[in-house]
């Protein structure tokens, strides 16, 4: 067993696959939550073979937009202290516009996957969390920053005000709270079939460093965050975008 204990939603694909592999790399224990069982446990059981330590990855099935379905991640957890909790479950959920009840519903589907699960997760785990040192991390967007993305620009934009509130809540005990803003990030389900050539050539072109990014970059920087190295580190928004966004 691990002398430290991560927390990973949305660990089954992507960059939360990466967050979670890193962190086993780094002598972590890891849950990864999700809503997906069959791609939790293939995550589970790559991670584990490949950083040799298959006893590293335990997974747990909820939809954390559901208030009830926290219980199973807190008997998940169990006795064990948590060292981070990393916020990474959500996306652009598209929908209708047609009507007043369409636009409601669809920004009421992204503030629920963006934010209420980051909220509920976070909320459910704080009693676990290490004191002093624990790390509360979220994961946003450029899209928070310079908009394009309608309600899920919004909600990840709300990710950085709460972040602010949590950081300034639980500083005295020494625990952080910080935000990693990925820009353009390919090989993830994000954009499922709505990546064209183009598209990815775009936001390449809009890199000042000429390439796409990948789930690794945004793990490297998790991985720094919620490492001791970044105690005095709080209430800050990192950008990981090859400088398409500068400085905010």
């Amino acid at each position: 067993m691990g002398e430290r204990f991560a927390v990973v939603s949305g660990g089954g694909t992507g960059i939360g696959a990466a967050v979670a592999r890193g962190l086993v790399d780094d002598g972590y224990d890891v849950l990864i939550v999700g809503r997906r069982a069959d791609m939790l446990s293939d995550a589970a059981e790559r991670i584990g073979a490949e950083c040799g330590r298959p006893e590293a990855v335990r997974t747990v099935t909820a939809d954390l937009t559901d208030p009830a379905q926290l219980a199973g991640v807190v008997e998940a957890v169990g006795e064990r202290t948590v060292d981070a909790v990393v916020n990474n479950a959500g996306g652009y959920l598209g929908g209708p516009t047609g009507t007043l009840a369409d636009v409601a519903a669809w920004w009421r589907a992204n503030l629920d996957a963006n934010v209420l699960t980051a909220v509920l997760l976070t909320e459910a785990l704080l009693p676990a969390l290490r004191r002093p040192g624990g790390r509360v991390l979220l994961i946003s967007s450029i899209a928070a920053q310079r908009g394009g993305a309608g309600p899920y620009s919004a909600a990840k934009a709300a990710l950085h005000g709460w972040a602010y509130d949590l950081a300034a809540r639980l500083g005295p005990e020494q625990i952080t709270a910080n935000v990693v803003s990925p820009g353009y990030v390919a090989e993830t389900e994000f954009f499922g079939d709505r990546m064209t050539p183009e598209g990815h050539a775009k936001r390449v072109a809009a890199t000042l460093v000429g390439r796409a990014g990948v789930p690794d970059d945004i793990a490297a920087a998790v991985r720094y965050l919620v490492s001791p190295a970044a105690g005095y580190v709080t209430g800050q928004v990192l950008g990981v975008n090859g400088g398409s966004v500068l400085g905010r």
